[in-house]
């Protein structure tokens, strides 16, 4: 580590520092980010490009007094290493190490927790109206990205707070013309058509350093500038909400962001800031390249990213993305919408072999399940390709827009359960729970890859809402068809048969991909294995002839145990008038932190030894083998 940034322990120490050493700090922050997520893995292209505007914010304002939210909040690392967290950078999105995403609990610099995006403006001007309301003079800024201003929730943000002359709320806009794929949409065609302006823009520069020597004049062409921007580029948005609009100003010269953010800070009211950086700025190859190392693994940046050819199983994304363009072949109705998640849904080859038949809607999931209502309404057959986490978001829509109109519209939900290094936000933990309780939905969950795709063209071809969730990472290995094959909606199937006698006989139902440490468990206590598919309409006919058949059922479900498929069993059995004992086992009542994702499954007692271990621990009584075995009438 260079000796500078050994020395910046907190942003105090920050501020101590002349302005001269600030760009070679830049450069041993951005030096040490590289170094520690080629160590770790985790986000880059976003961070090595926030180096000199977060340097300039914690140099400006006095950080933690003054509350910087930062959106989505993937860009942090270079804010968590100057705000005392930089020897922990090595525990990264590791499991008991520090997130990878703004976190309350973990220091008071980090304001606001954000991991989805949008949020911050709405976050900062609730601070900034406490602040107000308490006659405090701190400041509130909101760091946003150009593809997160698609996002519904920061509009509505700016509509809010353009009124409110006495707040101290600032606006940063980050442009650097990505989100993880490439910026969509009208938003960001009007930010390109402003920032090539480039009249405006040079005589802009000229002026500022021809006239910074002399302040009154300095000053006064300022003053002229607000006035006759107008003249040279479109009235901004930005101003119309009622925010006083500065900017665009070079997001890596610190010669430029210091002032600006100096003079900022003396002005109230809702204040924006336009900075145009760059993803991966300083690191050549993530120049080059910023969608590859957005969120890379670990490797040597040396030599980079290798783009090895594909081995061993095909992840749950890419067996998606074939059957798409698979079924868009055999079904011309076939269209697919995504939420500014082409790469991360498995949709590029989708996008090059039918265009016209593919929407990436941007950051907007609201918009895109009632967009794909529309397109239901009128013949075609929308294939929405959503993170379980992110279609959250749209719920309302989900309920009022598509069920309640029963509307064909397949929703196919990637990371669905445990996800891994990106925590608690990102993991799919509610979605059986969400999507079980809506009237005309099927929800189909695999638990292989084949059964992955037979369960893609069942939603496809049935004629009312369907989701299928599936699993972040590989599949199991299995053979996948390649014919468009169906399944009948609502049945499961018997994968193991127990051979212990009547009165010692348990049943375990296994949802999704639980199926196979549930089998194995199942090995040890000779149990029987259903493998349930549908979550709803759960196969009732089943369920009862082994409930009928064995003296206690254990569900197991990637899932919160709370509403999800195990309680969907226990109101089935009730229904039935069945009484059997039922151990329902899924995720806990708590929000799950970040980790390896076959470690939080051992965490939470959903591997095959914590399956085992509390069968053991709730039926031991059942397994003993010198029980007495009751008698059958």
């Amino acid at each position: 580590m260079s000796e500078l940034l050994k020395t910046i322990d907190s942003p105090a120490d920050l501020r101590r520092l002349p302005p001269s050493q600030l760009p070679q700090l830049a450069q041993e922050l951005r030096a040490f980010v590289l170094e520690s997520v080629s160590k770790t893995g985790g986000h880059l292209s976003s961070n090595l490009g926030t180096v000199e505007l977060t340097i300039a914010l914690h140099y400006v304002f006095h950080t933690p007094e003054d509350r910087i939210v930062w959106d989505v909040g993937h860009q942090t690392y270079p804010h968590k290493i100057l705000t005392g967290r930089r020897e922990a950078m090595a525990t990264l999105r590791q499991f008991g190490g520090i997130s990878g995403f703004p976190r309350r609990s973990e220091s008071e610099y980090d304001t606001f927790g954000t991991a989805h995006s949008s949020t911050s403006i709405s976050a900062a001007l609730g601070m900034a109206v406490a602040a107000r309301n308490r006659g405090e003079t701190r400041h509130a800024i909101a760091v946003i990205g150009d593809s997160a201003m698609t996002g519904g929730m920061a509009f509505e943000a700016l509509n809010n707070a353009g009124v409110m002359d006495d707040i101290r709320l600032l606006v940063i806009l980050n442009d650097n013309d990505m989100s993880i794929s490439p910026a969509v949409g009208a938003l960001n065609r009007y930010l390109a058509r402003l920032m090539s302006g480039g009249f405006y823009a040079a005589a802009k520069n000229v002026g500022k350093q021809m006239l910074k020597p002399l302040p009154p004049l300095f000053e006064l062409a300022r003053k002229f500038e607000s006035h006759a921007k107008g003249l040279v580029v479109p009235a901004t948005l930005f101003e119309e909400f009622g925010f006083n609009y500065i900017g665009p100003i070079d997001g890596h010269d610190l010669d430029a962001l210091v002032p600006t953010l100096q003079n900022l800070r003396q002005l109230s009211g809702p204040q924006f800031l336009h900075v145009v950086t760059r993803k991966g700025q300083g690191y050549k190859l993530a120049e080059a390249d910023p969608v590859l190392y957005h969120g890379p693994g670990k490797f040597d940046p040396n030599v980079g990213i290798r783009k090895s050819a594909a081995s061993g199983a095909p992840t749950y994304t890419q067996v998606f993305g074939d059957w798409l363009c698979d079924i868009a072949a055999a079904d011309s109705r076939v269209v697919g919408i995504t939420p500014a998640m082409r790469e991360g849904s498995g949709m590029v080859r989708f996008e090059r072999e039918f265009p016209g038949r593919f929407f990436d809607v941007g950051i907007a999931e609201q918009h895109a399940v009632t967009f794909a209502a529309g397109l239901a309404c009128e013949g075609l057959r929308p294939v929405v390709a959503i993170y379980s986490t992110f279609l959250q978001r749209a719920y309302d829509q989900l309920i009022h827009d598509v069920a309640l109109q029963n509307l064909p519209v397949v929703f196919a939900l990637d990371r669905g359960g445990l996800v891994g290094a990106d925590g608690a936000t990102h993991h799919g933990a509610f979605d059986l729970s969400y999507l079980r309780c809506i009237p005309n939905m099927v929800v189909m969950a695999p638990a292989d890859e084949n059964e992955c795709r037979a369960m893609l063209t069942t939603a496809l071809r049935h004629e009312a809402p369907a989701a299928v969730r599936y699993p972040r990472g590989n599949g199991v290995g299995v053979a996948i068809e390649r014919d468009l094959v169906s399944l009948p909606i609502g049945h499961g199937e018997v994968r193991r048969e127990s051979a212990r006698p009547a009165g010692s006989r348990i049943a375990i139902l296994a949802f999704g991909t639980m199926l196979h440490p549930a089998l194995a468990a199942a090995e040890t206590i000779d149990a029987t294995v259903a493998n349930m598919r549908f979550v709803k309409p759960l196969d009732r006919e089943l369920i009862e002839r082994l409930a009928r058949t064995h003296d206690a059922l254990v569900t197991v479900e990637e899932n919160a145990a709370l509403g999800g498929a195990g309680a969907g069993c226990a109101e089935l059995l009730a229904e039935l008038g069945i009484e059997v004992p039922l151990l329902v086992l899924g995720l806990p009542d708590r929000f799950v932190d970040h980790g390896d994702a076959q470690q939080l499954l051992a965490s939470v007692g959903l591997d095959a030894a914590g399956i085992e271990r509390a069968v053991r621990a709730r039926f031991g009584e059942l397994l003993a083998p010198t029980r007495r075995v009751k008698s059958v009438a």
